[in-house]
């Protein structure tokens, strides 16, 4: 079957997962977490993407990012791999897949569906019971977003500068977001985009990527998939 194909488009946000071959772990010490991060923001600055959010867990990585152009997301996760995998290999004496295919990927419209999105990745940790709270996880950027930690990585999207005119009062509101949570139909919305490459946003948000990218760009569907009847 041909691969479908990921829909990109230039100054978008994007949702960006990979998971470890087989749900293994792609962490194993804390600077192995250091070194992806540092690779990522190398990858980041040479092809122009902007990350707003990001969560690292031992066994796949979620990312929230603005490419610049139709290329940028791809040619910064190929630089991701192209240092990452042969570091692990080296490091721990591996040889192989260290990813589990394709990452996977889904835009997203920023008026609608961006805040939620990170509010989702930030909250991985939690859900994944690794901590007790967002901000007690080390490798993720809810303390950059939500506490004001400095964190060289992260661009703050113009939605996300957009809920106060200080920083003071934005991290507040934001942090106030996540403490409130998603919806279990919003975390499985989300979900679902991004494991089926579909955008996700309004409808007027699909029509415009649609008549931009000159493709249909479908819904997400989830569960099994219907038995054909005779």
């Amino acid at each position: 079957m041909p691969r479908k194909p990921r829909f990109y488009l230039p100054d978008y946000p994007v949702h960006i997962v990979q998971r470890g071959h087989n749900r293994n772990n792609v962490f194993f010490e804390d600077d192995d977490y250091q070194a992806y991060l540092e690779w990522l923001q190398e990858g980041a600055q040479w092809y122009g993407v902007a990350i707003h959010a990001y969560a690292l867990l031992p066994n796949e990585i979620h990312i929230l990012a603005t490419p610049g152009d139709q290329e940028a997301a791809s040619r910064m996760m190929q630089y991701q791999g192209r240092c990452y995998v042969p570091y692990i290999n080296q490091h721990y004496g591996k040889s192989g897949t260290l990813w589990q295919g394709r990452y996977k990927a889904s835009l997203i419209d920023p008026e609608s569906a961006l805040l939620d999105d990170m509010v989702y990745i930030e909250t991985l940790p939690q859900g994944a019971g690794l901590v007790k709270s967002p901000g007690a996880y080390k490798w993720s950027s809810y303390k950059a977003n939500a506490q004001g930690r400095n964190n060289p990585l992260i661009t703050p999207h113009a939605v996300y500068l957009g809920l106060a005119k200080t920083d003071k009062t934005r991290r507040e509101k934001y942090a106030k977001r996540v403490k409130a949570g998603l919806s279990e139909e919003t975390r499985q919305a989300i979900t679902d985009a991004w494991q089926t490459g579909t955008p996700r946003g309004s409808d007027k948000f699909k029509a415009m990527l649609e008549r931009k990218l000159k493709i249909k760009v479908g819904h997400a569907r989830r569960g099994r998939p219907r038995k054909a009847t005779d």
